[in-house]
């Protein structure tokens, strides 16, 4: 017997109708509603925000998939000042190309299989490759690469004759969920999210197609904080749970008995990461009272553990590498705080035993 892979988003699957679920929906749209307050804050800090973020999700997203350069060429390329001098960086300004793309067009862009092929063709815009823009022309396998760069396969995707019209019906399924108005959004596009991975329609690039197209379909549904906070960046931290939800979620896939639940759950906890962070960076950066210089020291007043000095310019990118490394260097003087670590590794943590001089 023949079963046929359906994209059923109309109906709430019910193990997802539990409080942990709806709980982290409720606190996002709580963060969703204070989101015009956000875009109060100050143009330019915004606007600092948005090119750090730019920066940390093309590298992020990358290094994912085991694509690197320094963080000097990353951000020459992510700025256009550079060209890319190898496959790697290609890669990377290919990326680039499609998250400006979608940060500048995405209400315009409609999700279909013919956008999806013209997203991919540009992501492989830098590099000679003839895949860009073409769907698999061979089965494949959904692997995972380690920090020693090892590579284990942990899922067989549908095989490349299934993939076009699986790809157009789960488009159709995600739009006519989204227009019925009956699931959430978010939850959508997690289960979208999830079922794309599990059909790995490309020889190459799925990973990175997910994540670009997880911010389109978040940005159309109104979160945008992707645009000033690095979703790619809190995946690439958490990549260990992302690869073991994605395994728990697609057992029995192909059979339509998978779970979505640990998928989802771990999407939404991300995005709902990604507004804590917006939301406590707005709010530190748009404080006027406070000198640049305070808001360094006081940052350690609020932190727990250690800040490397890249840490506190994505935090405040209103302030200049200049300005932070003369703070630290004052603070460093004055006991406030003390260094560890060396060379790249350099980093700061609030001295425990500081005790303010007395005055005059």
């Amino acid at each position: 017997m023949i079963i046929v892979k359906e994209f059923n988003y109309r109906e709430m699957n019910s193990e997802l109708m539990v409080p942990e679920i709806m709980n982290l929906v409720s606190k996002i749209y709580e963060f969703k509603g204070k989101q015009e307050l956000f875009m109060r804050a100050k143009p330019d800090i915004l606007k600092a925000m948005l090119e750090v973020a730019k920066i940390q999700s093309t590298g992020a997203s990358n290094r994912i998939e085991g694509i690197f350069t320094s963080d000097a060429r990353l951000e020459e390329l992510v700025s256009k000042k550079a060209e890319p001098m190898n496959r790697d960086e290609e890669e990377i300004a290919g990326y680039r190309e499609v998250l400006n793309t979608i940060h500048e067009n995405y209400d315009y862009i409609t999700l279909r299989s013919s956008v999806i092929l013209q997203l991919h063709r540009d992501l492989y815009s830098f590099h000679p490759s003839t895949n860009g823009g073409r769907y698999k022309n061979q089965d494949n396998v959904i692997e995972e690469v380690d920090e020693k760069g090892t590579r284990r396969i942990r899922f067989k995707p549908l095989s490349a004759f299934e993939t076009p019209e699986a790809v157009e019906n789960l488009c159709s399924a995600y739009h006519e969920a989204v227009n019925e108005g009956r699931i959430d959004p978010l939850i959508l596009i997690a289960k979208f999210v999830l079922d794309f991975l599990s059909i790995h329609p490309f020889n190459d690039g799925n990973g990175r197609m997910s994540r670009l197209l997880t911010l389109l379909l978040l940005y159309q549904q109104g979160y945008i904080v992707g645009k000033y906070i690095s979703v790619e960046m809190l995946i690439e931290s958490t990549k260990e749970s992302y690869y073991e939800t994605l395994q728990e979620s697609s057992i029995g896939w192909h059979e339509n008995e998978n779970s979505y639940l640990p998928f989802v759950r771990y999407y939404l906890s991300v995005l709902l990461k990604a507004y804590k962070d917006f939301s406590e960076r707005v709010e530190t950066v748009a404080v006027d009272k406070m000198g640049k210089s305070e808001r360094v020291r006081d940052l350690f007043d609020k932190k727990v553990g250690k800040l490397s000095k890249r840490e506190i310019a994505d935090i405040y990118p209103d302030i200049s590498v200049t300005t932070i490394e003369k703070a630290l260097s004052d603070l460093l003087k004055d006991g406030y705080i003390q260094k560890v670590g060396s060379g790249r590794g350099t980093a700061y943590i609030k001295n425990s035993d500081y005790e303010r001089p007395e005055e005059s």
